[in-house]
């Protein structure tokens, strides 16, 4: 044997001194002698279970079946530990009673359990109970021991972690968040500790490496360590944590045939720690003996087990590896050290150091970052790809796509309310995007949308109250004709549905929009979306040219009747007119209230309906009223909604009468798979629930208000900005070349977006030319932004080149 003097043993680092002492050396008649004199339990024979720094026994009746199970404490060990860990059990087992605890049991009157009762079991037990009850002192060998029995539970023990299938996998991880969540409020002062075995003091085992007599082994744990100081070391006080069970492996559960856990026995590793500790604990143990690729696809099983119960914190994800390391690190140090001590047999020390140091090795092998992605964890921010990611779309995307924005494309990483991060760190001010509404990554969104994918996401042909209470909710907020709703995943989706609509009811198939209106990617809506169409629209499609105020072209509805009267020379009558209530693709036109009223009276007249496309105007993006129809004082037959509804989240809606409704299914019923599916519906709740709690509708009036006067100041003197105008936070810069021609400037607006981009701000450009700088920021969008806006604006117009000839607006 090693040197046992006090100098070798030394507790290093200050690990707790029970793992320095050896174990208990109980015969089996003495185990038999121990329960029955202490908790009354005959037994005809007793069989060592093992244990590194305990003594465990099966205790079995005469047929040899399993009567009880003894543990002999280590004699350093703290009898108020002890207490915690019934406790520990006790609070656990009574939190989630579908956990198979194993749990003490009494001891027999006068056998000596209150000779030592631990100082801290009565504060901690407060109503659980008098701990000391459930041990009693036992000699043996000259040496005082605590012993404590226990209820024998079903299953096998020591398991090959190997042969265990994919949904014990699963369910091992779902077990593991169990009790974890159980024991979430429990608290014991005794929980304090310094095991090595919970990896926050995995530094501790420095001073052991000189124990680890291969060299290579010796430099892969250090390594760990060297990384668990650089990285985790800084971040540990952020992880979430509690009371662990801390050893939930292979070697100390009880399973069944297929290899779920039938029983947790021994809360002898218990400790407060980081929450992440107990997976990291698990991986150790189910992962050993695999190769690289299998280790992490068994790592990620065990994680979806435990992520149904408890989702993870992306830190926790971040860091995962490194804690499993460290785990493995920490048992090849401490098994290599107590055999050096002579505190183990070499073999019984050693008998999972070749597995350990192989999962190391796949770990530093992946790298730190790819072995957290394997995790599902993204660390950090990744190098951008620049050139060579843009390459790689292209090539896979093929030239149909739309082109990226801008000639130096924007690589987004992450964003939050108003602001995009690219890849390289940079932050945007974000003045494009509408689809986010209530702001990117709204926190009110994400975790609804999170909760509902962790419970329920299927279809509408199963009743649920989340659709039925948000259809309810649209209805309020519309006109009360309109009554009945249809859900769908876009606003593409919801223009077609409603295209449809107008078909089945009036029987036409005309067509009448905006001259470069947008309405969706559908065979159907692209047809009255010219402005994404290479040519004309196809003759069941008229437009006509909204009044351009700024050119002092106040037309009345002539050039509506005349679009109409088009389509009567095809011989053609109009199922629907279609209008976004911003003119977004228009160039951001504002309408008479009263003129719009009046192409909704020519409309019908004609035997068409009119549908209020809401899908870039609605949500209080007017910031006047919920809906861009509403300030024309007009009552729509068709509202159509898309993803801003879900704050980008797939969803869309068609708003319609009954009657509508009713005639279309005469004919046909509608389903959509997912439209209306209860991820969507609750985020689509939320959305709703922002805009009332956060007092949306008078923030985006006010702020739009604010950022027209401010481009107003900032470009009086500037001959190519003529005209700023707009609703809400919907609005447009148009550029000319000179304001004395007001000719449209195209090349001009697509310079000051690239401008504007350089100086970390993003719009987009529109119009018949493209001639108008496109600013729709989401509606986080306040007033205390617009100067960042008005500066960055003022630097990308100051920087454009000479005017080209000015282009006639067509």
């Amino acid at each position: 044997m090693a040197d046992q003097s006090g100098a070798a043993r030394t507790p290093p680092g200050g690990i707790d001194a029970v793992l320095l002492a050896p174990p208990p050396a109980l015969s089996a008649e003495d185990a038999r002698s121990a329960a029955l004199t202490a908790f009354g339990v005959e037994a005809a024979g007793a069989r060592s279970l093992g244990s590194e720094r305990d003594q465990a026994f099966l205790l079995t009746g005469s047929s040899g079946d399993g009567v009880a199970v003894l543990k002999v404490s280590n004699p350093a060990e703290d009898p108020a530990m002890l207490d915690a860990e019934a406790l520990a059990a006790r609070h656990a087992a009574a939190c989630d009673p579908g956990l198979r605890i194993a749990l003490p049991r009494r001891a027999v009157a006068g056998s000596g359990h209150g000779a030592a009762r631990g100082a801290g079991a009565a504060a901690a037990g407060a109503g659980e109970g008098d701990m000391a009850a459930y041990r009693a002192r036992w000699a043996a060998n000259g040496t005082g021991h605590w012993v404590r029995a226990y209820d024998v539970l079903p299953g096998r023990a020591r398991l090959d972690p190997a042969a265990l299938a994919d949904p014990a996998l699963i369910a091992w991880g779902e077990t593991t968040a169990r009790l974890g969540r159980a024991l979430r409020g429990f608290a014991h002062p005794r929980a304090i500790r310094r095991l090595p075995w919970d990896v926050q003091h995995a530094p501790a085992v420095r001073p052991m490496l000189a124990a680890i007599g291969d060299r290579s082994a010796r430099a892969a744990v250090t390594a760990v360590l060297d990384r668990f100081d650089q990285a985790v070391a800084p971040r540990w006080p952020l992880l979430r944590a509690q009371v662990i069970h801390g050893d939930l492996t292979a070697d100390n559960v009880l399973a069944d045939q297929a290899g779920a856990i039938t029983g947790i026995v021994d809360f002898g590793d218990m400790t407060h720690s980081a929450l992440v500790a107990d997976l990291a604990a698990v991986l150790d143990s189910l992962c050993a003996g695999r190769d690289g690729t299998e280790m992490f696809r068994v790592a990620r099983l065990v994680l979806d087990g435990y992520q149904r119960v408890t989702p993870l914190e992306p830190l926790e994800l971040e860091l995962l590896g490194e804690l499993w390391a460290a785990r493995a690190a920490v048992g090849v140090a401490f098994g290599s050290w107590r055999a050096s001590a002579g505190l183990e047999e070499p073999a019984f020390a050693g008998r999972f150091r070749q597995a350990a140091l192989a999962m190391i090795d796949h770990l530093l092998t992946a790298g730190w970052d790819q072995a957290a992605r394997l995790l599902g964890g993204a660390p950090g921010r990744a190098a951008p790809g620049g050139a060579g990611l843009a390459a790689r779309r292209a090539a896979a995307f093929g030239p149909a796509m739309e082109p990226l924005s801008y000639d130096e494309p924007v690589e987004v990483a992450s964003a939050r309310g108003v602001w995009i991060t690219d890849a390289s760190g940079r932050a945007y001010l974000d003045m494009y995007n509408n689809v986010p509404c209530v702001g990117h990554a709204h926190p009110r969104v994400t975790e609804a949308v999170a909760r509902q994918w962790r419970v329920l996401n299927t279809n509408l042909r199963y009743l649920h109250a989340g659709a039925v209470e948000l259809a309810e909710r649209l209805v309020a907020t519309c006109p009360p004709g309109l009554d009945t709703v249809l859900f769908v995943n876009s606003g593409s989706e919801a223009n077609d549905l409603a295209w449809r609509l107008a078909r089945c009811h009036t029987g036409h198939e005309g067509a009448v929009c905006t001259r470069s209106a947008y309405h969706g990617i559908t065979e159907a809506t692209a047809a009255f979306s010219p402005e994404a169409l290479p040519g004309a629209p196809p003759p069941h499609v008229a437009t006509w040219e909204p009044p351009d105020a700024y050119r002092g072209l106040r037309l009345g509805a002539e050039g509506f009747a005349a679009a109409l009267a088009a389509l009567a020379a095809r011989g053609i009558a109009p199922a629907a007119a279609i209008l976004d209530g911003v003119l977004l693709s228009d160039g951001v036109l504002v309408l008479d209230p009263a003129y719009v009223r009046e192409l909704a009276r020519l409309t019908r007249a004609a035997g068409g309906l009119w549908i209020a496309d809401e899908v870039q105007g609605g949500h209080g993006r007017t910031g006047e009223a919920m809906w861009s129809f509403q300030r024309f004082g007009i009552e729509p037959d068709i509202v159509t909604l898309g993803k801003p509804m879900g704050n980008g989240q797939p969803v869309g809606a068609v708003i319609t009468r009954r009657e509508i409704a009713e005639r279309f299914a005469r004919q046909t019923v509608f389903f959509s798979t997912f439209g209306g599916n209860q991820v969507s519906v609750a985020a689509a709740h939320a959305v709703l629930d922002v805009l009332a709690d956060e007092r949306v509708l008078p923030r985006v009036r006010d702020a739009g208000r604010a950022l027209r006067d401010a481009v107003r100041e900032a470009t009086a003197g500037h001959d190519r900005v003529g005209d700023v105008r707009g609703v809400g936070l919907a609005n447009g810069i148009e550029l000319v070349t000179d304001r004395a021609s007001k000719s449209p400037d195209p090349a001009g607006a697509a310079a000051a977006r690239e401008g504007l981009r350089r100086r970390g701000v993003l719009v987009g450009t529109t119009g018949p030319t493209g001639n108008v700088l496109k600013v729709r920021p989401p509606l986080a969008f306040t007033s205390d932004l617009v100067p960042a806006f008005t500066r960055a604006l003022a630097g990308a117009l100051a920087d454009l080149p000479p005017a080209a000839p000015g282009r006639e607006r067509p």
